[in-house]
């Protein structure tokens, strides 16, 4: 068996220090706050981010170029290792498809080596959870061609549950109107989402009141995990800077699922560009995204 790493891109928000232990490469996502380009090595602390989006700054997002793609994986090729590379959700980005014509380009150059390029149609850290899944597959010592099968089988699984704090993130990324952004928020209307099995975004149906989205996440959490039990041994949470809502929501989970693993962490100025401070989006193996 031909040996191989797993790499994936800043869109699947792990951790800093679960991608340090996992030895993980991901490929930089960009961002601007007018001319500055943030990201990589020169991003900002999440929380200033999220602090200027308050004050009113815009950022813009980037793909990944297939240049990009290419300078961060040839050195993996050069050291004899096959590459799985999990991208972010084509539906949301062109970064998947930049990937699939770095992976082509790289291929012709290091014809030995093999490059496979999956669409994981996930984002945030649904994203990082198929990761996940995959590295704990490679511990098992599966080859990379199984790994890949199983992501392939199972991207379909791995449910998107999340709600926003303000409806005017998702008005400029053209999710709502700005009649529903308007009246939504004069009555406190919260919306709450998913990503479909082609990894876009989509209204699941709107409550009244911050608490009341939270607890529809683990109502609908709790529906559609029944037969997936034992896939959910843990679970991703991310927040667009409310760790305290985040908190509640892993506890009602606790409370009403016995999981007890989990990770929580930022939504990456990628996701949280679009939708916001404030938004929590819970991630679960279950029957139907």
């Amino acid at each position: 068996m031909s040996k191989y790493i797993i790499t994936t891109d800043s869109a699947s928000d792990l951790p800093k220090d679960y991608v340090k232990k996992e030895n993980l490469y991901i490929q930089p996502l960009f961002y601007n706050f007018g001319d500055q380009v943030y990201g990589g090595k020169n991003d900002l602390d999440y929380k200033v981010f999220y602090n200027r989006m308050r004050q009113g700054e815009m950022p813009v997002t980037n793909a990944i170029i297939p240049e990009e793609m290419t300078n961060g994986l040839r050195p993996f090729l050069k050291e004899g290792y096959d590459i799985l590379h999990l991208a972010f959700s084509s539906g949301l980005s062109s970064t998947c498809q930049n990937a699939f014509l770095a992976a082509k380009e790289l291929m012709e150059e290091f014809p030995d080596r093999k490059i496979t390029v999956v669409d994981t149609y996930a984002a945030s850290l649904g994203q990082g959870l198929l990761v996940h899944k995959a590295l704990q597959l490679k511990k098992q010592g599966k080859s990379m061609e199984e790994v890949t099968q199983w992501v392939e089988d199972n991207r379909d699984h791995l449910c998107h549950l999340f709600t926003v704090d303000d409806l005017f993130h998702l008005h400029r990324g053209g999710r709502v109107s700005k009649t529903v952004a308007v009246i939504g928020t004069i009555v406190n209307i919260k919306p709450v989402l998913h990503v479909d099995n082609a990894g876009e975004l989509k209204m699941l149906k709107t409550v009244r009141g911050r608490k009341k989205s939270l607890i529809n996440l683990v109502d609908r959490m709790e529906i559609l995990c029944k037969g997936y039990e034992d896939q959910n041994d843990i679970v991703f949470i991310s927040h667009g800077d409310c760790l305290e809502d985040a908190q509640f929501v892993a506890d009602l989970v606790k409370q009403r699922l016995g999981i007890q693993n989990f990770v929580i962490d930022y939504v990456s100025p990628t996701i949280g560009a679009h939708s916001g401070p404030g938004t929590i989006a819970l991630f679960f193996m279950g029957k139907e995204k």
